[in-house]
């Protein structure tokens, strides 16, 4: 196995129970995970509501110490904390509301170590990228909760990590922004080689930026498929037009109606 599709993480047994609280007993909310993410592949994630997505996410991240098992990245296992190579974008508006966008987006870069010319650069080009250009100096107060996400986005791919983790990153955009941002996620991915694993909802979003689509059962989550898109890399939103476009999203549904009416069985 070569350099490009070695593995970059490993999940070994990962299980996760969250602990009783008052009035509700322990919830079993993962696995058990066993699962190989390839380095510099694009990975989408769908579930049903309350399967465990994002706690899969966060224990990744090092946000979330799951109760068995273990997730080694290049080999070293996850200790509780976030590797400084990951890059983490949630679906909650994390802006800084004391900082204009441009410092924002540039607020990680500045405790980087690089010249400010190289800062002043990446900044100015995440800010076009996402569209914010005429609100560089605007503060969050300003913003649309869906621009506001755009600069948290920005935030996070300036630093250009090796492990993109994005939870549901574009659920407050409207649909057509949510393409353009999505053909421009793929861009950022190719420039960079960047593995990224994507939580989302959206089995149309899923289907067209993902090499390959876990789709994960009821609680507790695990993996009960994993399908291969077979896209070309150089990818954008008109795949969308295709019949295996269709086919696929058809696929996913077929696998997620019957865990979805499970999961709300849960409720």
């Amino acid at each position: 196995m070569d350099a490009a599709t070695s593995a970059h993480v490993l999940f070994r047994a990962v299980s996760h129970t969250y602990a009783a609280r008052a009035g509700h007993g322990a919830v079993r909310a993962l696995g058990p995970v066993d699962f190989e993410l390839r380095r510099g592949e694009f990975l989408g994630v769908v579930g049903p509501s309350g399967c465990g997505k994002t706690t899969l996410l966060e224990a990744l991240a090092g946000l979330v110490v799951p109760s068995e098992g273990s997730i080694e990245i290049d080999g070293r296992r996850i200790a509780g904390e976030t590797p400084p190579s990951i890059g983490v974008v949630f679906q909650e508006d994390a802006s800084f509301p004391w900082l204009t966008v441009v410092d924002n987006v540039a607020f990680g870069l500045r405790r980087s170590g690089l010249p400010a010319g190289e800062i002043a650069a990446r900044v100015d080009h995440a800010v076009e990228l996402m569209g914010l250009s005429e609100f560089r100096a605007a503060y969050p107060s300003q913003l649309s909760g869906g621009m506001r996400q755009r600069v948290c986005i920005a935030r996070t791919l300036v630093t250009r990590p090796g492990l993109i983790l994005l939870d549901e990153p574009f659920g407050a955009l409207d649909q057509q922004t949510r393409l353009l941002m999505g053909e421009e996620l793929l861009k950022l991915w190719r420039d960079t080689g960047a593995t990224v694993m994507l939580i989302t909802h959206s089995l149309d979003e899923a289907a067209l930026l993902a090499d390959r689509v876990a789709v994960m059962s009821s609680r507790p989550g695990r993996f009960i498929e994993i399908i291969e898109t077979g896209w070309p890399r150089d990818r954008d939103s008109t795949l969308a037009s295709k019949p295996e476009f269709g086919a696929l999203t058809g696929r996913l549904w077929t696998l997620l109606r019957e865990e979805s009416r499970k999961a709300m069985a849960l409720k």
